[in-house]
């Protein structure tokens, strides 16, 4: 049974990935249809804020305006939580107004901090340690191109980040293939990568060479070389990263019918090419719509929705 929380793809289970991927292509169906799927009207979607956002927001905005619902955006320097108030008294506060919290920041213990107050679901929008919205979606895109994800090789080439996290976690709990490469200094965090390759028994490897990481690989997938709040770093992150970069030269390593994602933003030029992202094996724009339709799911399911059994 999925948890009332979605803080990281690591709390999930296969069975609560494919329920959520199986809503979500209902729902997308649903809407491209033009039915109308109003499960959640009258509830209320909190979103805190702290990073940034153009998919995020939008997509959980639009997300809860499909499903009857409404949302309001927040952040922390507009609340008393900028002033002072403890996170816990703040999440049981909204709580009393709010039927769900989306919540968007640097600190992954925050939100684990939050939601253990909290008497709504609440869901991590992104961490610095943790993206489990973006990686659910990506599934949903995969499966759509691929006819499946369980035994798929994914090359992760880049910064060690949140995405990276997330697809490890990912990699422990459905059986596919994850390839990471990335640069000496710029690896995943040691205990998840710890945690990760000794449960998945093999399945997750760390490469130092990015045609290594990639090669016979079903899916290649980048992300930005300097996150949010890392910005000081960027000369030298360009500098570190230059052999890591998406381009028609890496992709001749990967398998013939190879796809390639990105999450966005992205930066053009540094971490992938515009004929990558631009070209036929790219599936960058689906990706980002399926935000929206995975996200639908999710609150679906955690805010009380009619959710999807069949």
């Amino acid at each position: 049974m999925l948890k009332k929380d979605l803080l990281s793809i690591y709390d999930l289970d296969g069975s609560d990935i494919a329920r959520i991927v199986k809503s979500a292509a209902r729902l997308k169906r649903l809407q491209r249809e033009g039915a109308v799927h109003e499960s959640l009207k009258g509830k209320m979607l909190g979103l805190l804020f702290d990073k940034s956002s153009t998919r995020t927001r939008i997509s959980f905005e639009v997300g809860m305006y499909q499903l009857g619902g409404m949302a309001t955006f927040l952040s922390q320097r507009d609340m008393q939580l900028g002033r002072g108030e403890t996170v816990a008294d703040t999440a049981r506060v909204v709580s009393r107004y709010l039927d769900g919290m989306v919540i968007r920041t640097f600190s992954q213990d925050l939100v684990t901090e939050f939601a253990a107050s909290a008497g709504i679901p609440v869901i991590n929008g992104l961490t610095d340690l943790s993206h489990p919205c973006q990686i659910l979606s990506d599934l949903l895109t995969i499966e759509e191109k691929k006819g499946r994800y369980e035994g798929l090789k994914i090359a992760y080439v880049g910064d060690g980040n949140n995405i990276a996290h997330s697809w490890i976690n990912a990699a422990v709990r459905i059986p596919l293939h994850l390839s990471l490469g990335c640069p000496e200094g710029y690896g995943p965090d040691a205990g998840i990568l710890e945690r990760g390759m000794k449960a998945s028994e093999g399945r997750i490897v760390l490469h130092r060479s990015p045609d290594e990481a990639v090669s016979e690989a079903d899916v290649i997938y980048t992300d930005t070389w300097a996150s949010m709040g890392q910005e000081a770093e960027r000369e030298e992150r360009i500098a570190a990263f230059q052999a890591y970069q998406v381009n028609d030269r890496l992709l001749g390593h990967a398998g013939d019918d190879v796809i390639v994602m990105h999450c966005l933003p992205a930066h053009r030029g540094e971490s992938i090419t515009d004929e990558v992202i631009d070209g036929p094996r790219s599936v960058v724009m689906d990706q980002a719509e399926n935000r929206l339709h995975v996200q639908k799911a999710i609150l679906d399911i955690l805010m009380g929705g009619e959710g999807y059994e069949g």
